[in-house]
């Protein structure tokens, strides 16, 4: 540290003396730069400063007396000390002398430390960029339960419709199959849905009646349709949204080639991800009188099967996988441990920061927007579902503009980051989404660490995205671990600038998580870090190829070094190490 202080103050030393003896008097703009001279002053048309104005021209001195040449030098900085002290300490007349000797010795000293630093920080990314290599290949995604039948699927006749699993604000879904199996024929034999032969009309309580119970491996969403219009066309152009986590065969069997799925400024197509929702199939078709139609959603129903429904009659179906409950439903019948509770939270993030690095902003994060999946030890997987509200624009990007308030801001402004719900439209003004997810996650942690969200209910209690202060938050419990209180308060921030992006904040839960003993070192230097790294990734390989289903948290070990770059993860390490110092 001694030495470390000693070269720092001889580079100020250095600075000064430079500035001393080699700056040349002279009028001065901005920060003390020489005058910019016009073209009155021997500019002529491409010279640039320091070069001669004419034949026999002196060259031209800039700021500090160097040659214009190093005012944007581009090499290394180790070569650049090198020139420094050929110009000034080498030369026979009008050298700096025994004093500029030691302030370029100094100099180059320094920047020589500097020019290390540098090349253990490409050491460290280049690493980094093998590991997410290999990871990236071995990272598993859920295979396609449809996947064996790639141009089937595109039709509601061939599927046969259990009950009901859940209902929103512009959708029902249900539990479905293809019966592909005799035992599943028989099933839908019984209910007329054969292929072919699936009626309009399906009479509640028939699907109990039915000799055998199949398994229900799908979901069906089928989407309300009040103002897009009966048109195949009009109806994805509506709700388009819905179909960014669509896959590249999705729309084959609508369109006939994927080729149609984007066009000019439409909605993105998100990549796979093991914990955001995958629409496998996404088709129009007449609306059927599903079970519970009539009670749950009439209104919404065209007029043919309700004298007083409003919808058209035809809408949009997607086909996804069917898990086993929402967030919300799993967390009212279960108490994750402190540990577990940071897993689902990590689980999140990794959700958010993907769809951040493909562009995209959910803008509706709630309980019930999150599906869960026990693993063999029933340790829960979290999937980001329902992008009906979403930001996915390829012209605009996360930066959405907000010109008036007709502009959609998203859904579910319980929980709308501050910098959403506080803008104020005009002819400039942006809306930046690029961590309004993230806040949101940092509300949801709150119900997964087993507290009410406190940007919900009534009363004095309930804290407004508007107008909260910081120091209202709740404290969460002293059993939830330290980095995982300061993370959910610093995603919390109002100000959008001080909160740390998803990726950064899912970094700092894996640090958290598995890298206690390196992070426990007072002098944390690049190659520790890499060869933690290289630990974890030959013991994650490993435990993934002895395990015939991977668990949760070697699962999350595999998303985090598929996923690796080296400035993020330093980003984490050290606002980590800063939390862990002021504790």
């Amino acid at each position: 540290m001694a030495v470390r202080q000693a070269l720092g103050r001889g580079l100020q030393l250095g600075r000064a003396l430079l500035l001393r003896f080699t700056a040349k008097p002279g009028p001065t703009y901005g920060w003390g730069r020489p005058e910019r001279p016009g073209p009155a002053a021997g500019w002529g048309r491409g010279e640039r400063p320091g070069q001669a104005a004419g034949p026999g021209a002196e060259p031209r001195r800039l700021g500090l007396g160097l040659p214009g040449r190093y005012r944007f030098f581009r090499q290394s900085v180790a070569g650049l000390a090198a020139r420094l002290q050929r110009q000034f300490v080498g030369r026979p007349r009008g050298g700096a002398g025994p004093c500029g000797r030691a302030v370029f010795l100094t100099f180059g000293l320094g920047l020589g430390l500097i020019e290390e630093k540098q090349a253990e920080g490409r050491r460290a990314a280049s690493a980094c960029e093998e590991i997410q290599a290999v990871f990236t290949q071995k990272n598993k995604l859920l295979p396609d339960p449809l996947d064996a039948r790639r141009w089937q699927g595109f039709r509601l006749e061939e599927y046969l419709i259990g009950k009901s699993i859940g209902k929103g604000c512009s959708a029902a879904v249900y539990e479905a199959t293809m019966p592909v199996l005799p035992q599943n024929q028989q099933v839908a034999g019984s209910i007329g849905l054969l292929p072919g032969r699936g009626p309009e009309i399906i009479p509640r309580g028939e699907e109990e009646q039915a000799p055998l119970a199949p398994a229900f491996p799908l979901a069906i969403k089928m989407m309300w349709n009040i103002s897009a219009g009966s048109s195949s066309e009009a109806i994805f152009s509506t709700m388009s949204q819905e179909l960014v986590p669509a896959s590249r065969v999705a729309l084959a069997g609508e369109y006939g080639a994927v080729a149609h799925r984007r066009s000019k400024g439409g909605p993105k197509q998100l990549a796979a991800h093991p914990n955001v929702i995958r629409v496998f199939r996404a088709f129009t078709s007449s609306v059927p009188l599903l079970p519970g139609a009539l009670l749950d959603y009439p209104d919404v129903l065209p007029p043919r099967l309700h004298p007083e429904g409003l919808g058209h009659g035809r809408t949009l179906f997607l086909v996804m996988k069917n898990y086993s409950c929402t967030l919300r439903q799993y967390l009212h019948g279960n108490s994750p441990s402190p540990r577990l509770a940071t897993v689902m939270t990590l689980q999140l993030l990794e959700g958010v920061a993907h769809l951040v690095q493909q562009g995209v902003a959910h803008r509706d994060l709630k309980s019930d927007n999150v599906l869960v999946e026990p693993d063999a030890d029933g340790c829960p997987w979290l999937v980001i579902t329902d992008f009906g509200c979403c930001l996915a624009d390829e012209r605009v990007g996360l930066q959405l503009p907000f010109t008036s308030w007709y502009v959609d801001r998203g859904g579910n402004g319980c929980l709308m980051a501050p910098e959403v719900s506080t803008a104020c439209p005009g002819p400039r003004a942006v809306i930046d989404y690029s961590k309004a997810d993230a806040w949101a996650v940092g509300a949801l942690a709150y119900e997964i660490f087993g507290l009410p969200n406190p940007f919900y209910g009534q009363g004095r209690a309930r804290l407004e995205s508007r107008s909260y202060q910081e120091a209202q938050l709740p404290a969460l419990p002293e059993s939830v671990p330290p980095e995982a209180r300061q993370l959910v308060r610093s995603l919390l921030q109002r100000d959008a600038s001080k909160r740390p992006s998803a990726r950064v904040a899912a970094n700092l839960l894996h640090l958290s998580l598995w890298g206690e003993r390196t992070l426990a070192l007072k002098d944390l230097k690049p190659d520790k870090m890499i060869g933690w790294l290289l630990q974890q990734s030959a013991a994650t390989l490993l435990a993934n190829r002895l395990a015939e289903k991977n668990c949760v948290e070697t699962r999350m070990k595999m998303l985090f070094l598929a996923n690796l770059e080296y400035e993020a993860l330093s980003q984490a390490a050290l606002l980590l190490c800063s939390w862990r110092a002021a504790l």
